[in-house]
């Protein structure tokens, strides 16, 4: 079967796009969809009828992760899992994570109608909370399938009313057994939208994510003492912020002269006492940065060692200490050169380009073969209302899914 051939249902991809968006459409035309909230529920029952009608057997696990099976001629081998995730950040997008789903249920509707019945099974998979936004952390789920994060530790989490994950998921009707699990797969793909500017500005078709870059996130604290603000010569001053300033100065200066794909951020920054009469005594801020290059990450963490040691910074004390940091996550090789081919044989631009953002493949990719792509997101906006992805795109981009699934279900 030539691969060009067989398309998508880019019409009917917009109008199932559409259709879950109802489940916690905000009035501007965005989505509220927290995980384990009842319009979660809903629209995971939503999913689950979808799926049963194009004659799928649906199960789910431990952790109410869902897999949805359209069997194959070898039901014993390992699946093609294609997946995402349903739940949205409070005020997001209609396309973040769910398009990632709804690449898999077009899929297997473009199996079933043209009845193609794949070599082995293939699976579609909606990862719990991805987006962490109603329970820390994000990306809860696969990070306890990878082995990543303590499951126990992960039930206990609260939202803001002190609802625990735990709770929720037994309310919800989709605490499943453990035997669910994936535990083992051909092939697991995960369509994003690149939730930066990048494809868009260089008129590219499809990113072909070669890896979840590494980083590493520290909190700077700068000591110096309180004094009128009135009454205390400047020389005489240990001003917290003055200090602060300069060494943000520091730090971009240096860090312009790594690497140009470096990323850096001052997220955060709280100063003390905070009021205008008086100097402040304590600045506290983050500072991460991200890299695939593990050499270019040290770097960073080698300024920031030197930035605590330097003198003459208005006599003020500073101290880093390091939050958290992650390794990069590198795709299969294999599953990465298949969608490179599938895109050359729909004649679609593309590029192989890392993700700064996290993703659920990132974790599965460190027990299964785990592959992503990319579609080009308007202006670079994702968690947020106005985000969008053109639906001719969102086609390609799932066509390049399908091209994949199709040779990777015919071996």
């Amino acid at each position: 079967m030539e691969k060009q051939k067989v398309l998508i249902n880019g019409e009917r991809l917009k109008q199932t796009v559409e259709e879950f968006a109802d489940f916690g459409r905000t009035k501007n035309n965005g989505v509220t969809r927290l995980a384990l909230s009842e319009i979660d529920i809903k629209v995971r029952d939503h999913f689950k009828s979808v799926c049963e009608e194009l004659g799928m057997t649906v199960k789910w696990d431990d952790m109410g992760n869902m897999y949805a099976t359209l069997e194959g001629v070898e039901n014993d081998k390992p699946p093609v899992v294609i997946g995402s995730h349903l739940d949205s950040v409070e005020k997001g997008g209609r396309f973040d994570g769910v398009l990632g789903v709804l690449t898999g249920l077009e899929v297997v509707r473009i199996l079933v109608e043209n009845n193609i019945k794949p070599q082995i099974p293939v699976v579609v998979a909606n990862i719990t909370n991805e987006e962490g936004a109603r329970f820390e952390p994000s990306l809860m789920a696969s990070g306890v399938l990878s082995g990543r994060f303590d499951k126990d530790e992960m039930l206990r989490s609260t939202d803001k009313n002190g609802i625990t994950f735990a709770e929720s998921l037994h309310a919800s009707g989709y605490k499943g057994s453990k035997e669910n699990r994936l535990t083992d797969a051909k092939a697991f793909l995960e369509l994003h939208i690149e939730q930066g500017p990048v494809l868009e500005s260089e008129s590219i078709d499809i990113g072909i994510v070669e890896c979840v870059v590494g980083m590493c996130c520290y909190e700077i604290e700068v000591v110096g003492d309180s004094d009128h603000a009135g009454t205390t010569p400047m020389q005489m001053r240990k001003d917290a912020l003055f200090t602060t300033n300069s060494l943000i100065n520091e730090i971009r200066e240096k860090m312009s002269k790594l690497d140009s794909d470096l990323v850096y951020t001052i997220g955060r920054l709280n100063v003390s006492p905070n009021i205008h009469t008086v100097i402040p005594n304590k600045v506290v801020f983050t500072l991460e940065a991200r890299h695939k290059e593990a050499t270019t990450i040290w770097q960073v963490e080698e300024i920031i060692q030197r930035l605590t040691q330097s003198e003459g910074k208005e006599k003020c004390k500073v101290t880093a200490r390091k939050l958290w940091e992650r390794d990069t996550v590198w795709f299969n090789d294999k599953l990465v050169n298949a969608l490179e081919d599938s895109c050359k044989s729909l004649d679609y631009s593309y590029k192989r380009m890392p993700s700064g953002a996290g993703h659920d493949a990132q974790f599965i990719a460190t027990y299964l073969p785990a592959a992503m792509i990319f579609v080009p997101s308007v202006n670079g906006k994702s968690h947020a209302e106005d985000e969008l992805t053109t639906w001719k795109d969102c086609e390609q981009g799932v066509n390049v899914v399908l091209q994949t699934v199709l040779d990777l279900s015919s071996i």
